[in-house]
């Protein structure tokens, strides 16, 4: 599962002793370098990075590129990355645990995948989790992603990055309606403002030309796999998740008729892809945000497709506990979206009514429909 595939990489190690250092030596290196953009054997394979592998998005992007020979893989993260099981090309993929806040770290990941044709950027300290502890967000969340991009435009100029970031980038007063790209975002946490602060850094690389900068804003992704995360929003997959394995969930909220703006995992990682294909005009240089594609349900909707999918008996195991400290941050965040960019772009959303075809994919998938 974790084992290395090496195929086609050279993995040399490069350290510096301190970020200092490293800055000191590329700010010379960038004086003196030339930009432009690599050029490539078009019959040659598409390396590409995704960070934050062992998560739930890269493997589910990862799993949709390895099933094609067109794309070579490097995936990473803090603990071991996922190969996801089941691909066409398995060997096309390497996996590479480690710091992603090193820039030692950094050299060896962009080193294993030259010539590099784009970074998926994941990574990254959930909402609560940020909350709760500032400085660990402004290190992983804001100060690794200026690490690689600094590495990045030194060896890659030109490539295109793509950054998931978070509809927590909104914050209060919002507009009634609909938020539409004009809406100013106005961060009330301290991931909101992380994600927002590194998303007018990789602006600025783009404006530049130093880099192809894409910046996902994804909506709250549901039905999530797995275990409950260090997110604000974690209920929002749990409300289905731990019922349907005989699991009590605890909503955080005493209000049924919440809204949030959800996507599912199918079709976040399909929009991923479809990114990936873009060309950079289709944005302009100073705006590159596209809001993911979403549907807005409350949590009466949630429960309701619940007990139609997975039986009215698994609405006993939802217990709603109000965490004011979680609802703070849950009611900053915006509940629908326009959708004009993501249309025009020719991005995918889930089909509805409401929450049914996110839950319903979701219970589907456990075999229990």
């Amino acid at each position: 599962m974790h084992q290395r595939h090496q195929q086609g990489f050279n993995l040399p190690w490069s350290h510096h002793s301190d970020d200092t250092t490293f800055r000191l030596s590329l700010n010379q290196q960038l004086h003196n370098t030339e930009y432009s953009r690599p050029v490539r054997n078009m019959s040659e394979a598409k390396n590409i990075i995704i960070t934050g592998a062992s998560g739930l998005v890269g493997p589910l992007l990862a799993s949709r590129l390895l099933n094609s020979p067109e794309y070579r893989l490097v995936l990473t993260d803090l603990h071991p990355p996922i190969l996801p099981p089941n691909v066409t090309h398995p060997s096309n993929a390497t996996l590479l645990q480690g710091d992603i806040t090193s820039p030692a770290f950094i050299t060896t990941l962009l080193t294993a995948a030259q010539p590099l044709h784009a970074i998926f950027l994941f990574h990254g300290i959930m909402s609560a989790g940020s909350e709760e502890d500032y400085d660990l967000s402004l290190k992983v969340n804001v100060d690794s992603i200026r690490l690689i991009t600094d590495q990045l435009r030194l060896t890659n100029p030109g490539c295109r990055v793509i950054y998931a970031s978070s509809q927590a980038v909104f914050g209060q007063p919002l507009p009634q309606g609909k938020i539409t790209d004009d809406v100013l975002p106005t961060p009330e946490s301290t991931y909101g403002c992380h994600k927002l602060m590194t998303e007018s850094y990789l602006t600025s690389l783009h404006r530049k030309g130093f880099l192809d900068v894409f910046i996902a804003r994804f909506p709250t992704i549901s039905v999530r796999p797995g275990r409950p995360t260090a997110a604000a929003s974690s209920f929002l997959s749990g409300i289905i998740r731990e019922p349907m394995r005989g699991v009590e969930c605890v909503v955080p909220i005493e209000d049924r008729g919440f809204k949030s703006f959800l996507a599912s995992p199918r079709t976040i990682a399909e929009n991923l892809v479809r990114v990936l294909g873009l060309g950079s005009g289709c944005l302009p240089v100073h705006r590159r945000v596209i809001q993911f594609p979403g549907v807005s349900v409350s949590v009466q909707e949630m429960m309701d497709a619940l007990g139609k999918f997975g039986g009215e008996d698994k609405l006993g195991l939802v217990k709603e506990v109000r965490d004011e400290g979680l609802e703070r941050i849950l009611r900053s965040w915006p509940t629908d979206f326009d959708l004009s960019t993501a249309e025009r772009l020719g991005l995918v959303v889930d089909e509805g009514p409401g929450a049914e075809g996110i839950v319903g994919e979701y219970v589907r998938s456990l075999g229990k429909v």
